[in-house]
């Protein structure tokens, strides 16, 4: 037996949290019958509907994906944009990004259709690493990036203490290139990041996540996670 809320995230239909929802706003039954409490356990026997369409107790899949710049981090999009759901029609299980990347950010983006690992790895408890290269207006140097290595406050916020590493710096053009490395994941935090100590983001590349990378992809390409990989960020 097993909670209802598992068996929907294990089924890949949502995390566990957006299962409990689904639950209470009356989107769920089970054998026929509308479920809105919280806490049920259901067998392999019991047949669970989400919206009246059966779930699938689907294999659980998980890809590394290339993200590229111009591509929106969503299942759909109402504007008819791209997203990256896009690049895996071919796909026949119903994945869905872990987290996201803004549409003008390009780098490591992972999805699966396991709502339990997905939770896991967007839980800030976790504290997994991402790494960040970005282009940034301005001259970048340890005066004006220590405020990052102590936290600096964002939206009324502090935030944890990040690591960085000056790439480039271009003083004729006036533009750096930093590397910077955090185990937040706020939304814009990066660009607000840069923004409050001046050096406002031109352009953003994640290039780690969790110590995967895209290194032998291109842009909008994709590979299946490995066993190793998998463990390694169960782990």
């Amino acid at each position: 037996m097993e909670r209802l809320s598992k068996v929907l995230a294990h089924a890949g239909v949502a995390s566990r949290r957006k299962a409990e929802e689904l639950i209470a706003n009356g989107h769920v039954k089970v054998n026929g019958a509308m479920i809105n409490a919280q806490g049920m356990k259901i067998s392999s026997a019991d047949v669970v509907e989400v919206d009246g369409i059966p779930i699938s107790k689907e294999n659980k899949v998980y890809f590394l994906f290339y993200k590229p710049r111009g591509v929106i981090t969503s299942v759909s999009d109402e504007l008819g944009r791209k997203t990256v759901m896009d690049f895996f029609v071919h796909v026949k299980e119903r994945i869905y990004p872990i987290g996201r990347l803004d549409w003008d950010t390009s780098g490591v983006l992972l999805l699966t259709n396991d709502g339990e690992f997905a939770h896991q790895m967007m839980h800030p408890s976790h504290e997994i690493e991402k790494v960040y290269a970005a282009k940034v207006e301005g001259l970048a140097n340890k005066e004006n990036l220590r405020p990052l290595t102590k936290g600096v406050k964002i939206d009324g916020i502090k935030m944890c203490p990040a690591r960085y590493e000056i790439i480039q710096v271009d003083s004729t053009r006036k533009i750096s290139v930093v590397r910077l490395t955090i185990h937040e994941g706020r939304n814009h935090q990066v660009k607000k990041m840069f923004s409050a100590v001046g050096l406002p983001v031109q352009k953003l590349r994640r290039e780690v996540y969790g110590g995967l990378d895209v290194k032998g992809l291109r842009p909008g390409e994709y590979r299946a996670l490995n066993k190793k990989e998998i463990n390694l960020l169960k782990s």
